[in-house]
């Protein structure tokens, strides 16, 4: 029982290696022999494993003689395990090394200082690395069948505002349409699946067809590079209504569907 009289007296110890922590970043079976907790985020770090993620960022990201170059793919790893398990900030990712996590997701897991020199070492081109490797992530998912092969493809592009807090974050300093700090990035994303075939970070001041025809042309580029053999359909609100997203369309031989607003 708990000493309710005196809760200073409770103590609490991990003191048990067969302890993970947020054990759903892996697949149930690979801890049938583990006491597990938060089993809630089944299957990414596994996943992330078949498809080879740390050793493409070990392959594509050069970080030159940044301080930060060391061990990309664990780093990375580290960053993505514990966003997925619900950290918002560098300093979270310490809950991955808490008793055996580390063992569990197979990849080193990085401290919160490492983490932040890593994250500073990257400049414009090596976010397009990064477009790189996730460009060869989707190749090879879709390879092992999640693809939509020759079936139909409606890819839905759209925008949205990540509204930022403090004043001195590049891009983000002044007020956007919807008067927030923030970026405002865009998202190709995959019809009846969800799944993000391609992001881009743009500064909160700019509209919403600043940079998307293109966005859509890369977008069309790399599901047909994925193995998507089928018709695509692109579908989007009035904002993206251009004559250059238009013509990406009729040069990529893409059917598109994008409302107009008549006055």
């Amino acid at each position: 029982m708990l000493p309710r009289n005196d809760p200073d007296r409770i103590q609490i110890a991990f003191d048990d290696h067969r302890l993970v922590a947020n054990a759903g970043l892996i697949l149930p079976v690979t801890l049938a022999h583990r006491l597990v907790a938060n089993a809630g985020l089944i299957l990414p770090v596994t996943l992330a494993h078949h498809l080879g993620l740390g050793e493409l960022v070990d392959h594509y990201v050069d970080l030159g003689d940044a301080l930060g170059r060391a061990n990309k793919g664990d780093k990375l790893l580290t960053l993505v395990a514990s966003a997925l398990a619900g950290g918002d900030c560098i300093d979270d990712a310490d809950a991955l090394r808490a008793g055996g996590t580390e063992q569990a997701l197979g990849c080193v897991v990085k401290a919160p200082s490492t983490l932040g020199t890593f994250l500073r070492s990257f400049r414009w081109g090596h976010v397009r690395q990064l477009d790189r490797v996730s460009r060869e992530s989707l190749a090879r998912a879709w390879a092992a069948g999640a693809g939509p092969g020759d079936d139909p493809l409606t890819i839905d592009l759209d925008s949205t505002v990540c509204e930022t807090y403090g004043l001195d974050k590049e891009g983000a300093q002044r007020h956007n349409y919807a008067g927030q700090r923030g970026y405002h990035p865009l998202f190709a994303v995959a019809a009846g699946t969800g799944d993000v075939l391609m992001a881009r970070l743009r500064k909160g001041r700019a509209n919403t067809a600043r940079g998307a025809a293109h966005f859509l042309r890369e977008t069309v580029s790399r599901v047909r590079y994925a193995g998507a053999t089928g018709p695509l359909t692109v579908r989007a609100d009035s904002g993206f209504y251009n004559h250059d997203i238009v013509a990406v369309c009729r040069k990529t031989k893409v059917r598109f569907s994008i409302t107009i607003r008549q006055h």
